[in-house]
Parts: C-alpha cells; sequence; structure tokens
C-alpha cells in the first residue's frame, strides 16, 4: 500500500528533539525522505553539538540526513538545499521549527540578544524559503498534477498574544505568521501551500517557564502534560494530499484540541462624512465607535486556561 508522503523529501529545521523530532518521525512514517537540520544549540542558541542531527536521524525509520550548519544566513540555507538534492533529489516539504529563547522586558534588552533571536526564529526561514521555494516551483512546472509542494511554520500564540519579557520571541513568532501569508500568496499559482502551526506541548521552551503565580504554575503544569505526537500529527495532515486547498491558514493545537484562529481584519469602524477628524472628535467616536471592539491586553495564558484534552 502506497504511503501518503511516498517518495517526497522533507527538511526540518530544529529537528533533532522536541516537536521538530515528533514531525520527522511522524513525515517518515508516513513516507517521505527527511533532512533533520539541527546546530544542537541550548534553548537559548549557545553550545552546538553536531551529535544532535546525526543521533536524531538514526531514530528515523525511512531514509534520513543529518545537517548541522546554522540556517540563520543565506549561505548555510543555500547549502541545507544542496544538501537534500544531493541526497534525495528534490525538495517537496519545509518546515521552519528552529527557535531559540533570550527573554528580557524591553526595559532590560540586549540588541545582541535581540538579533540573535530574529536570526533563528524568522530570518532562518525566511533564507531557507527564498532558497528551497524555487525548486519547489520548477517541480510544479514540470509535472502537472504536483501537488506535494508543502510549507509549514512552527509560530507561537506568543506572537499574537504578546508574553512578558519575550519581546524579542513574540516578534519573530508574530513575523513569522506574516512570512506564512506572503508566502501563501506567492506560491499560490504553483499549488505550494503554507501554513502555520502554534504548538502546545512539552518541549525545551515549555520548561524554561518560571512561575510567578498559581495560575502560571497551573499553566506550565498543563503543558507539561501535552505530548509533543499531537503536534506532528497536525503537520503531517497539513503535508498531506488531503490538505492541498489549505493554504495560508493560522492553527494552534493543544493536545487533542486543534483550533483554527481569526486573522486580524478590520472589526469596526468610525467614519467623518462631513469633516476631517480632529484629535477631540476622534476620542469621542473612538470611545463610542471602537472600544466595544477593543482586544483585551491578556496572553494566551489568560486565552488557554483550562484543562486540555489529553
Amino acid at each position: 500500500m502506497r504511503k501518503m508522503l511516498e517518495s517526497c523529501t522533507a527538511i526540518i529545521t530544529g529537528g533533532g528533539r522536541g516537536i521538530g523530532l515528533a514531525i520527522a518521525k511522524s513525515l517518515s512514517e508516513a513516507g517521505a525522505n527527511v533532512v533533520i537540520s539541527d546546530t544542537g544549540v541550548t534553548i537559548d542558541g549557545a553550545d552546538p553539538d553536531s551529535s544532535v542531527a546525526s543521533m536524531a536521524a538514526s531514530q528515523v525509520r525511512g531514509p534520513a540526513i543529518s545537517f548541522t550548519e546554522s540556517v540563520s544566513t543565506p549561505q548555510g540555507a543555500k547549502s541545507l538545499v544542496e544538501s537534500a538534492i544531493d541526497s534525495f533529489g528534490q525538495i517537496d516539504i519545509i518546515i521552519n521549527n528552529a527557535a531559540i529563547l533570550r527573554d528580557s522586558f524591553i526595559f532590560k534588552g540586549v540588541p545582541s540578544d535581540w538579533d540573535r533571536v530574529v536570526a533563528t526564529n524568522l530570518s532562518g526561514p525566511y533564507y531557507l524559503l527564498a532558497a528551497a521555494t524555487p525548486f519547489l516551483r520548477e517541480q510544479s512546472k514540470a509535472k502537472a498534477n504536483y501537488t506535494s509542494g508543502r510549507i509549514v511554520n512552527i509560530t507561537s500564540t506568543a506572537g499574537f498574544y504578546g508574553n512578558y519579557g519575550q519581546t524579542a520571541y513574540a516578534s519573530a513568532k508574530a513575523g513569522l505568521f506574516g512570512l506564512t501569508r506572503a508566502v501563501a500568496l506567492d506560491m499560490a499559482r504553483s499549488r505550494i501551500t503554507c501554513n502555520a502551526v502554534a504548538p502546545f506541548a512539552s518541549t525545551r521552551v515549555t520548561k524554561t517557564i518560571q512561575p510567578m503565580n498559581e495560575l502560571q504554575s497551573e499553566y506550565k503544569e498543563r503543558a507539561l502534560r501535552l505530548s509533543t505526537s499531537h503536534v506532528a500529527t497536525l503537520v503531517t495532515y497539513l503535508c498531506g494530499e488531503k490538505a492541498q486547498g489549505v493554504s495560508g491558514q493560522l492553527f494552534a493545537v493543544r493536545g487533542r484540541e486543534v483550533f483554527i484562529f481569526n486573522q486580524p481584519r478590520p472589526k469596526a469602524k468610525a467614519v467623518n462624512i462631513q469633516k476631517d477628524w480632529t484629535a477631540d472628535t476622534l476620542a469621542l467616536a473612538v470611545d463610542e465607535k471602537l472600544k466595544p471592539d477593543f482586544t483585551p491586553l491578556e496572553t494566551d495564558l489568560e486565552a488557554f486556561n483550562t484543562e486540555p484534552v489529553i
């Protein structure tokens, strides 16, 4: 029996551990060749370890190779694409999962930390897609019935809720969803989809949470019970033929719960037909017409404060 992703090749960044490794295993079980890209750094981007990627590749059932260069540079991303093509002859699936954390409040921020987080969490995905999408487009042109091109970006609810002390991480993850939408539009004519997934799961990121109150402690405890396999299942679906018409969407997954998010669109408006606004008249209009539709200043902790289905 033919497997869902048979003859496809998938690149997974940050594929050596956690969510990335779960995705690599799931895609491999679905028939894909996998390229596990991972520098093996710690959660803050330090101390690279090349054994992480090679060990992960050895845990995957099907054909797999490892890649240990950073893709947060254009040359590193190009080398990753070339390595995948040299090994398997093509690229069909890109999973941008690699991420690091260097948390601090904005008033205590260190510019070099910002640069490093954005380089890994946003620039890396851009460089990889810039290097890989020309090959995806050529494959689509060469095959009239080509429907294997898939891009999945692993974002975070921090990117659209915000989070305390995560200016760099939240900004990069928000940017990653902007990249998702733009790429989905750019690649639509080539029948290549691009979606984003915000996961809730037990990962190195989850383990860094330092609870400051009982509510945060409960949030962390719930998150640590969530298997990465649920994230991998959603990603595998998005990479399959049955998700061909799904693109530009923002999903979240929390155990056996899968969410689709609204995207920013106008909810209400105030119009002054007779003359230009003044600050005073606009203030009145905002209070009357717009304020009822303001978005609460809350984190995902408040939004997802129920027991997950696991």
